[in-house]
């Protein structure tokens, strides 16, 4: 691999282990500076949730454009650096208004994981695509196998000590890509910034103006607006549902990471070879679908561990996606729909947190005519099966 592509994935890990550092605990550091219930602390989850999201829908194709002109280097490098500060503001943070400030920041500052979708577009050829998404996809589920569990077992010595480890992770991450990254953004694929593609609006009209990408924009926000429910309102779901601990919801997350991970790697290969982009995208679907039901309905813990890698086979689903994106595109637009496409999952971040944690407290809060803490994912489904219909519409690539 080369060092590019390898510090590309390293990114993505250590994006992901900082993420997952801090979903175990947040639970209990939301009720620790707010107080209330459990149902409560979810609803202000999903407000965090639904803030960053925000700040990544506005600002995804401003970056995007931006990586586009700049390059990828510039923009990954600023990203990483305000990443850090960011940690280290929420360790201290002692009111939840500060927290919603930091997530505000945050949601600005992440363009990591779209600038790196990015520069892998240019170092791939078209055939490539969809199989060195998988590699970002499969960092990212590597980073939620050591995320989850280091973040578990230093929820033990206080709700901050995550955020600590969060930083740190990110500053080290930093100096790797300023020694290692080289750019590339070429002047052949250069393109000046313009304010009128870089607004949302603009960037979707840009990209969206093909019919065809404009479907499959759908497919990827009804993908995700389901898929949303895991970082939502597994944390909750695992303590309403089975008394898991945030050891043990460390654990479930670290073997969803662990075999998300070998399907990115290797089983999207073997799938691409065989049924396409298009037909990998579409059993993906099918089969996340799938697990929702199945995990809406179980009733025991050890089960939903079982239950929980088997549940990843469907993240086949994003890279071919992204792979049929990326193919009906210019080369020097790669950076504008990587920020269009973060947007289009920013979208779906701001809609899902609030439906998905507002579906779990009303079954499951006190007086509750039905207590059942799998309704989001039984929404999940439903959702999913919306974007298996609007994909089977569309057309094979020529």
């Amino acid at each position: 691999m080369r060092a590019g592509t390898l510090f590309i994935v390293v990114t993505v890990v250590l994006d992901a282990m900082g993420i997952g550092l801090i979903m175990p605990i947040m639970p209990d550091l939301i009720q620790e500076v707010q107080g209330g219930s459990l149902a409560n602390a979810a609803l202000w989850g999903g407000a965090l949730s639904t803030v960053f999201a925000l700040m990544q829908f506005v600002c995804g194709p401003v970056v995007g454009n931006l990586s586009d002109r700049y390059g990828r280097r510039l923009v990954l490098l600023i990203s990483l650096f305000f990443m850090t500060l960011d940690y280290l503001v929420m360790a201290v943070a002692g009111s939840i208004w500060l927290l919603m400030v930091t997530r505000i920041v945050g949601g600005i500052t992440a363009a990591t994981h779209a600038t790196a979708s990015a520069y892998m577009a240019d170092v791939s050829t078209p055939e490539e695509k969809a199989a060195n998404f998988g590699l970002i996809g499969a960092g990212f589920g590597i980073g939620f196998v050591l995320g989850p569990l280091i973040g578990g077992l230093l929820g033990e010595y206080g709700t901050r000590a995550p955020f600590y480890a969060a930083a740190a992770l990110s500053a080290l991450n930093l100096l790797f890509g300023w020694l290692v990254l080289k750019e590339t953004v070429t002047d052949a694929i250069r393109r000046p910034f313009q304010w009128s593609r870089a607004n949302p609006l603009g960037a979707f009209r840009q990209i969206g103006a093909h019919p065809e990408l404009r479907r499959l924009l759908w497919v990827f926000f009804l993908y995700n607006l389901a898929l949303y429910v895991y970082p939502s309102v597994w944390s909750y779901f695992g303590q309403a549902q089975f008394g898991w601990t945030p050891q043990l919801i460390g654990l479930s997350l670290a073997l969803y990471g662990i075999a998300a991970a070998a399907v990115q790697i290797w089983l999207i290969r073997w799938l691409i070879a065989r049924t396409g982009e298009r037909g990998t995208a579409l059993w993906g679907i099918i089969a996340e679908g799938l697990s929702c039901v199945m995990l809406a309905l179980v009733k025991s813990g050890p089960l939903a561990l079982v239950l929980t890698p088997i549940a990843s086979v469907g993240a086949v689903a994003t890279p071919a996606l992204q792979g049929m994106l990326s193919r009906r595109v210019a080369a020097d637009a790669q950076g504008e729909l990587q920020g269009v496409i973060a947007s289009v999952n920013a979208l779906a971040a701001i809609l899902s947190p609030l439906v998905m944690t507002t579906a779990f407290a009303a079954f499951t809060a006190d007086g509750a005519a039905v207590h059942f803490p799998g309704a989001p994912f039984v929404l999940a489904a439903i959702l999913l099966g919306l974007a298996t219909l609007v994909i089977r519409r569309t057309p094979r690539a020529s």
